[in-house]
């Protein structure tokens, strides 16, 4: 018998992260849906804990269906173990036939009428082969396509992914000072290249956020170009953009470099690109639509006769995924109002074909009242 005073306290189960996620996400779901099927791979992740990823666009190491009540993970037997190490808040699900007749059998067990997929990541090719083997072993299903059901709950970063994000960015910025010094005329953009991979992978990043950007001399006007067998040479631009990938969260960093001292159309082009970068990180902050953040680097450019110059978008959320909500972009389709807690790049650009470009990157933090610029690497001071 107890008495006042001499009890025994029961410690308190405190949710984890995953089922936090998912029972967001489930306030989220439109009323008119029973469940949702999760194939994005950054998507899987931020709901379960499961780190697999996808190498293949063929191939995928597991689907989540998510319901009302419960959350599964179908997966193959190669991932057992590791997905029910990772995934505890889960019920795996090992399919031995196929993905969608184990699905089918779910879907029954749990009154499933209307279910919703993400359209953006689930092929038409798996669409039909999951459709067909549910509607031919038995429950008639509605499906419907969803966009960015998840992608909303991960645009608002936790203090655990600003931190994973700040370490990848700060590794980074290590190996993008060390390759800088080793710059040198004849060397190529592909062994630039190697050596960003390979310095990355020795101070302890688990990838890469992306293949790294190497563009020298006329191929810096190239906003993706793919590098090569070019050498640099002393007097052009060398655009390098690179970023680190640690406990699954990406960095996005690009510095604009010249061997040798710069000419005036070089730091003309470069202060002008830094010039709209600085005035969208004084400006940008939560609450703002996308567009007229876009805008504050954009104007800048054009009103020095350069708009049709930058083509591409002021930046753009980075996180699990490389490019992810939201889209510092021109475009009304992708406009949305900037959250507090988003990462985002700030990343201006001016290409001129026959001569090159220019590019400058950071990472920034959207508060309520201001941008926090979280790339710490400098510029060139003219």
């Amino acid at each position: 018998m107890l008495f006042p005073g001499n009890f025994r306290k029961i410690p308190i189960m405190k949710p984890s992260l995953p089922a936090l996620r998912i029972a967001a996400l489930r306030d989220r779901l439109p009323s008119d849906l029973d469940a949702l099927l999760v194939a994005g791979p950054e998507n899987r992740r931020f709901l379960s804990g499961f780190t697999a990823r996808d190498d293949s666009f063929t191939e995928s190491s597991g689907l989540l269906l998510i319901t009302r009540e419960r959350a599964f993970l179908l997966t193959d037997f190669r991932y057992l173990e590791w997905a029910r190490q990772e995934a505890p808040d889960l019920e795996v699900q090992v399919y031995t036939q196929s993905l969608g007749t184990t699905l089918a059998g779910i879907l029954q067990d749990q009154e499933v009428h209307s279910l919703g997929f993400e359209s953006t990541y689930l092929t038409y090719r798996q669409y039909q082969r999951l459709t067909q083997t549910v509607a031919a072993t038995g429950p008639k299903v509605e499906w419907q396509p969803v966009e960015g059901t998840v992608e909303g709950l991960r645009e608002r970063k936790s203090p655990a992914e600003v931190a994973a994000i700040r370490q990848a960015l700060a590794l980074t910025e290590a190996v993008l000072s060390e390759v800088a010094k080793d710059l040198a005329p004849g060397r190529t953009e592909g062994q630039v290249t190697w050596e960003i991979e390979r310095r990355l992978r020795e101070k302890g990043a688990e990838g890469l956020a992306f293949p790294p950007i190497v563009a020298a001399g006329p191929n810096s006007a190239r906003p993706h170009h793919q590098p090569g067998d070019y050498r640099l040479e002393a007097g052009e631009p060398i655009i390098i953009d690179m970023g680190a990938r640690v406990a699954g969260y990406c960095a996005d960093l690009t510095r604009t470099f010249i061997l040798g001292a710069p000419d005036e159309q070089f730091r003309k082009i470069y202060q002008l690109v830094r010039q709209a970068q600085a005035r969208a990180e004084q400006e940008l902050r939560a609450g703002m639509d996308s567009q007229a953040g876009d805008a504050l680097g954009r104007e800048v450019i054009a009103a020095a006769g350069y708009g049709e110059a930058f083509g591409h978008s002021l930046g753009h959320g980075v996180g699990l995924a490389i490019h992810e909500a939201p889209s510092l972009s021109p475009h009304k389709d992708r406009a949305t109002t900037l959250q507090t807690g988003s990462v985002i790049t700030v990343e201006p650009g001016i290409y001129l074909t026959g001569w090159g470009g220019v590019r400058l990157e950071d990472m920034v933090l959207l508060h309520d009242d201001h941008a926090e610029v979280l790339t710490e690497v400098g510029f060139y001071e003219w």
